[in-house]
Formats: structure tokens, sequence, C-alpha cells
């Protein structure tokens, strides 16, 4: 716990204590943790001197924040109505196969976690999938696997 209020503290402090920066402040503690940990909300607020509860409904209220463990990588399956009727739901069937996991859950290694969004606003590429922030259109069943593969292809190049 100690760790996560000294990171806090440095990340708080890179905004000059500013209330205005609560949500850049835990964008960035999410970046550091994958998630926002409650020990962490915490000490945000104390430092920014703001009820807990308003650190919290910020932090609830926003979808890009998770208040679980999320995984190193997150695959994102769009079900809006475009890529819903252009085949998305077998999309998702295949990455959930893929992973071994089901939406909204993170794989055992914390490598991936897998969510469904509504619409990720480029419905003529449909169905997508983004792979950490890399949109993929036109996916199908088949292309899943290569898709992943190559991701993690990429990260292996990388030193990951």
């Amino acid at each position: 716990m100690e760790t996560v209020l000294r990171k806090v503290a440095a990340i708080v402090s890179e905004y000059g204590g500013d209330r205005d920066s609560l949500i850049s402040i835990l964008q960035d503690i999410q970046s550091a943790y994958h998630y926002l940990p409650e020990d962490a909300l915490r000490a945000v607020a104390s430092q920014l001197d703001l009820p807990l509860i308003q650190v919290c409904g910020v932090a609830t209220f926003f979808k890009a924040f998770s208040l679980e463990p999320r995984g190193e990588h997150i695959v994102s399956v769009c079900l809006g109505t475009a890529c819903h009727v252009r085949g998305a739901p077998a999309v998702l069937d295949e990455v959930e196969r893929q992973l071994g996991i089901k939406a909204s859950e993170t794989t055992e290694d914390m490598q991936y976690s897998l969510e469904t969004v509504n619409c990720l606003g480029a419905c003529a590429l449909g169905p997508i999938v983004v792979v950490d922030g890399k949109y993929r259109g036109q996916m199908s069943p088949g292309k899943v696997k290569k898709a992943l593969r190559k991701q993690r292809k990429d990260l292996e190049g990388h030193g990951v």
C-alpha cells in the first residue's frame, strides 16, 4: 500500500494538486496499474481534499476507468447495430475462444481483458475489433486468430 501512496502522491504532484485535473490523475493511475485500486482512490481524495464519493463518482462514470484489475492488453469488440448485423456476435465468440475468457473477463495471466462496446464510431468498417487501441475492421471469426497472433508477434518483436 505504501508504494501505491507514493506513486499516487507523485502523480498528483505532477498536476500541482489541482482538483480540475482529477480525470487526468485517474487516467495516469489507471495507466500505471491497469485499473484504479481502492487505496489509490482514497489517496487521491485525501490529497486533493475531495470527498471520496466524488472521486468514485468520476471513476465509475467513465467506461474507460476500471475498478477491477485489467489485463496488460485490452481487446474490444463492437456490438453496435452496424457491427452486429455484419456478424459481430460470431466474432466475439471467436475472440472468447481464442483468449479462453468471456466478455468482461481477464485472462488468468493478466495479459488480456475482453470487453464489448456499443459503438466505436467506424460503422462502415464493421465488425470491428480493437486491440490495444489499434482498430481492425471487417473482422470475421476466421480473421480473429490471425489478428491476435499478429498482435502477440508484434509484442515479442518489441521485447514485451
